[in-house]
């Protein structure tokens, strides 16, 4: 199996954006990815996301495990955390994929942050990138398709699924936020 990621080639990308009301002081994507309980993470696109977790790589690098359906594939991400911030993060993965047709590999990008857009009214952006291994290249044509029609299928399945997710996103985030904020109130008094 090659590990080689096509990064010329698109195989999807979405950027999907919601608004949520938080003080943004007290947003911390990175703490939130770190602690997201798996059934926070179940709640964030209903019967889609499977289970989530924390780690570190061998190296120390922190990553983020996400199990989760995308269409009709079944998506283990090993994110490494690239970008660690509170209002902004870069994750990446080398995800295996299980699909109808059997196992291949992805790269895939997620990028999480939230502007301010006045005093506490915040926009969520959530963007997913994704890009093809040699090894999915080979199981494409092996299976009979064509690159454009599985980066198309991608493409549909991996929009929609955004579409569901970034609300749930925004909201815990926000939610995550508002505790943070109600804590150090607490702490303050």
């Amino acid at each position: 199996m090659s590990v080689i990621v096509r990064d010329d080639l698109v195989l999807s990308h979405a950027v999907v954006t919601a608004d949520v009301t938080a003080p943004f002081e007290h947003v911390d994507i990175e703490q939130w990815l770190k602690t997201l309980p798996t059934h926070e993470y179940q709640r964030c696109a209903p019967g889609d996301h499977k289970a989530a977790g924390y780690t570190v790589d061998d190296d120390g690098t922190p990553m983020s495990i996400n199990v989760e359906m995308i269409g009709s594939g079944l998506v283990i991400q090993q994110y490494r955390y690239e970008v660690a911030s509170p209002h902004y993060c870069k994750m990446v993965s080398l995800s295996d994929v299980y699909s109808p047709a059997g196992w291949t590999t992805t790269q895939v990008i997620w990028e999480l942050g939230i502007e301010q857009l006045e005093g506490d009214q915040l926009r969520y952006v959530n963007t997913v990138t994704s890009h093809p291994t040699e090894d999915f290249l080979k199981f494409i044509i092996d299976s009979g398709q064509t690159f454009e029609d599985a980066a198309a299928a991608r493409q549909h399945a991996s929009g929609a699924h955004c579409e569901v997710e970034t609300p749930h996103y925004a909201r815990s985030i926000a939610a995550f936020a508002n505790a943070r904020a109600a804590e150090a109130a607490t702490a303050a008094a």
